[in-house]
């Protein structure tokens, strides 16, 4: 069994979601839009409910996919931070959480994720890296300012379709999440795990 088997199954057996989701999901696919897919937003449900997660920030937020598990998962006492450059995700984004009756309060900032962050400030509960690929490795100092101890650093991507580990590869975007997987594992700050759930997630709990 191969890794698309193995993806293809786990989509398979994984239920339904509600009808604003599935929305969101088909829009993906008619617009190549790369989204978190189910999967790994029911991984993000999880992580949220476990840790009792209240503030969550989102480094690259889309049309708010990844915030709408978050938000099923904080209720209404959750405050969820996105950040984007296109106001037409922003407007997007917001109407999608009205379609599905979301109660957490959202905070949608247009910009650059890095700038936006370094006026923020923390505790935050989760933080989600979802950026451009070249930059991730700045985002190791953001997340270690702004979470929490026992918070959750989670980064998407890490395995990037196998471009990881062809070391002929050598795009920036390649090279940007490969210095972010060996600079995270080697920060003291985080123990971070890498699943390989769809494109490879890095979990990351703030020591």
């Amino acid at each position: 069994m191969n890794f698309s088997d193995i993806d293809h199954y786990l989509h398979a057996v994984t239920p339904k979601r509600s009808h604003v989701l599935a929305d969101m999901e088909r829009y993906a696919r008619k617009h190549d839009f790369p989204i978190i897919g189910p999967l790994v937003g029911r991984l993000l449900f999880q992580m949220a409910t476990a840790t009792k997660a209240r503030r969550v920030l989102e480094l690259g937020s889309g049309y708010g996919y990844s915030a709408f598990w978050f938000a099923l998962a904080t209720g209404r006492l959750g405050q969820i931070t996105m950040t984007d450059m296109d106001p037409a995700n922003r407007e997007q984004a917001l109407q999608y959480f009205r379609k599905g009756g979301l109660e957490a309060g959202f905070r949608y900032h247009l910009g650059d994720a890095l700038e936006i962050a370094a006026g923020l400030k923390g505790p935050f509960d989760i933080i989600l890296n979802d950026i451009d690929k070249e930059d991730y490795p700045k985002t190791i100092d953001v997340a270690a300012r702004l979470l929490r101890p026992g918070g959750l650093f989670i980064t998407d991507n890490v395995l990037w379709s196998g471009r990881v580990y062809d070391l002929r590869n050598t795009e920036p975007a390649t090279r940007g999440v490969r210095r972010f997987v060996k600079r995270l594992y080697a920060d003291q700050r985080f123990f971070t795990t890498i699943i390989p759930l769809r494109d490879g997630i890095a979990m990351a709990v703030r020591v």
